[in-house]
């Protein structure tokens, strides 16, 4: 469920609210988009992989958790953390690239010669 939109990361591009698919954000007047119906929000993290600058979190639980810190989510890596696990973004692998499956198959290719 989304979290929390960070207003000092944001640049009111509101990618986020363009893809979300079941209308969570509204913008402000400000520009900067709110969450403004928050129990509609399926998990999907499509907000999140399409933000550029990190400034968001969607929790992987189905309800609002109890308290978040912006900034302590932002020290242990998680505003953002999803798109950077599947390697959305300038300078990341993509997390297949990771995977022990995909790296086994990639040396048993190098092994047989292709």
């Amino acid at each position: 469920m989304i979290e929390i939109v960070s207003e000092t990361r944001c640049i009111s591009c509101n990618q986020c609210v363009k893809v979300c698919p079941t209308n969570v954000f509204d913008r402000s007047e400000s520009g900067l988009p709110i969450i403004a119906r928050q129990d509609d929000c399926q998990t999907c993290f499509m907000c999140e992989l399409y933000c550029p600058t990190d400034a968001l979190f969607v929790s992987p639980h189905d309800r609002p958790a109890a308290t978040l810190d912006e900034e302590e989510l932002a020290g242990i890596g998680l505003l953002g953390g999803y798109r950077e696990q599947v390697g959305w973004g300038k300078g990341r692998s993509p997390g297949a690239a990771r995977d022990a499956t995909y790296l086994m198959f990639k040396e048993m290719q190098k092994k047989a010669g292709h």
